[in-house]
């Protein structure tokens, strides 16, 4: 099921970031049940504390649309909904944080590092750096940060695994 490209009605047509195959926009109601398999694909949540709980999406599917700092990333192509990239300005120490989250089936193909790259470029414009935390154990996400030219800055204990955080200045 892809979702339709253009807005939903009372919805502005927003694109944040175009990238060469993909649009960074705000999420719209249609993209719920996409952004759902995110929340709850245990694949997806392998490196992200597993599965989120049942009333906590339900809370989110209220909170996720037009939230601000989080993008539906999606193929330009087809409209398709490949995941989501967050940005949250002053989130850690004051400083931006980028997060991410893609579904299985899209993996492999570049989107998740093109995406994540348009976001952090984008953020450096109006922030001096940006952080990105990930699980030590999560090797595909960190060859990705590093492929950002983000460089590894600490490592500590967080939700009782090892974290490792990167940083990207301007």
């Amino acid at each position: 099921m892809a979702p339709s490209s253009a807005p939903e009605a009372g919805q502005r047509a927003v694109v944040t970031v175009i990238t060469e195959r993909l649009l960074l926009r705000p999420v719209r109601t249609g993209d719920v049940p996409a952004v759902t398999r995110l929340w709850t694909d245990p694949e997806v949540r392998l490196h992200l504390g597993g599965p989120v709980a049942e009333q906590v999406v339900r809370i989110r599917q209220r909170r996720i649309v037009g939230a601000p700092g989080v993008h539906a990333v999606v193929r330009a192509s087809d409209g398709v909904l490949l995941g989501l990239v967050t940005v949250e300005a002053e989130a850690r120490e004051g400083e931006a944080e980028v997060s991410y989250q893609f579904l299985p089936e899209h993996w492999g193909r570049g989107y998740a590092r093109e995406a994540v790259a348009a976001a952090v470029d984008r953020a450096l414009q109006s922030v001096p750096s940006v952080v990105a935390v990930t699980q030590e154990a999560n090797v595909r996400s960190r060859r990705l940060l590093e492929a950002l030219g983000m460089a590894h800055a600490e490592s500590f204990v967080e939700f009782d695994a090892h974290q490792v955080l990167y940083r990207k200045r301007v």
